[in-house]
């Protein structure tokens, strides 16, 4: 990109352009939504900033043998930074739900992980940030009632992406826009209108270390995807262990993204409210789907707000795939 020439442009989509837009299409908004989404944008440069600063520490021997300590005052401050910016509100850092002084308190609630794979900063390996927002029922009556909704009756969700660019990726219940972080303007600018995820992908993305702990469905489709038997090229295997970076490129390419169920995790691994449910709304948004092994994950209704599922989500016909195995599992039981 062009800096000093996109610095004297006019014409350009920046997140909070698109979003007043957004906000015209329904007269009875009093402006709150996009309030509450600048708030979690700013907080996404500032994380931005302090994982670029962490990293730099690290490549210039700043940070010694302290990466763990490093990688947890990171958490740490992240989880700072959207607590205070934002309402109601679950993280992957509190135990329990942060409920906003009744003076101060809006009409959502935010699910989030404020740094999702942050033992990669090391090894300079894309990590993100994974939000959710709801409309809570009775703002001057809250409760864990509020958080424990069904994906499906989410607002908005999204995620920042922070690796050799800052990616942030936003649907507000229309469809899934992708924006850049500009450095010379401190703004980011709509690099990827519209996002639609291929209908069929190339590529699978499992953490094959656990396979031989897998049920039946999931080795029998990873078989598939390998060895194909009806003449279709193989798919071939990207799996980077940062969900954000894994989810991103799935979005953008197409296959299929799966974090199974298993022997040493029954109930899987990732977590609903702020990594199932944001990621799979995404992904419905641009046209994939994303089930759980037995249901479609975002008709889930938790009933913890640390609950953990199993995940396969992507594009929509790899992902017919694997219900068709589990389909065909359930019929021979």
């Amino acid at each position: 990109m062009d800096h000093e020439a996109e610095a004297h442009r006019t014409d350009l989509m920046t997140i909070t352009r698109h979003v007043l837009n957004e906000q015209t299409k329904h007269a009875e908004s009093r402006g709150d939504f996009s309030i509450l989404l600048s708030h979690i944008v700013l907080g996404c440069k500032f994380v931005c900033s302090s994982v670029n600063k962490a990293g730099l520490a690290h490549l210039i021997g700043l940070a010694g043998d302290t990466n763990g300590e490093e990688q947890k005052k990171l958490d740490v401050l992240s989880n700072e930074v959207f607590i205070k910016a934002l309402c109601i509100l679950v993280s992957e850092e509190d135990e329990e739900a942060t409920f906003v002084d009744p003076s101060l308190r809006g009409k959502y609630c935010v699910v989030f992980d404020p740094l999702d794979g942050s033992s990669n900063i090391d090894c300079g390996v894309s990590i993100g940030t994974i939000f959710g927002i709801y409309v809570v029922k009775d703002k001057d009556n809250i409760s864990l009632e509020d958080v424990l909704q069904p994906g499906k009756d989410m607002l908005a969700a999204g995620y920042c992406m922070y690796g050799s660019s800052c990616n942030l990726v936003l649907s507000t219940g229309s469809g899934v826009n992708g924006f850049t972080l500009d450095p010379s303007l401190g703004e980011f600018i709509l690099t990827h209108p519209d996002i639609k995820i291929p209908k069929r992908g190339k590529v699978y993305s499992v953490n094959e270390g656990n396979a031989k702990n897998w049920d039946g469905p999931t080795a029998k489709f990873v078989e598939k995807c390998k060895y194909p038997q009806d003449g279709s090229p193989p798919k071939s295997l990207r799996y980077i262990g940062s969900m954000v970076a894994d989810v991103h490129r799935t979005l953008l390419y197409g296959g299929i993204f799966m974090y199974p169920a298993d022997k040493k995790s029954p109930n899987g691994k990732l977590r609903v409210l702020y990594e199932v449910f944001p990621m799979s709304f995404l992904i419905e948004q641009a046209g994939g789907q994303a089930f759980t092994g037995k249901q479609r994950a975002l008709d889930l209704v938790p009933t913890k707000i640390h609950q953990r599922s199993p995940i396969f989500l992507g594009s929509y016909d790899d992902v017919e795939e694997i219900k068709a195995f589990y389909a065909a599992e359930d019929g021979q039981a």
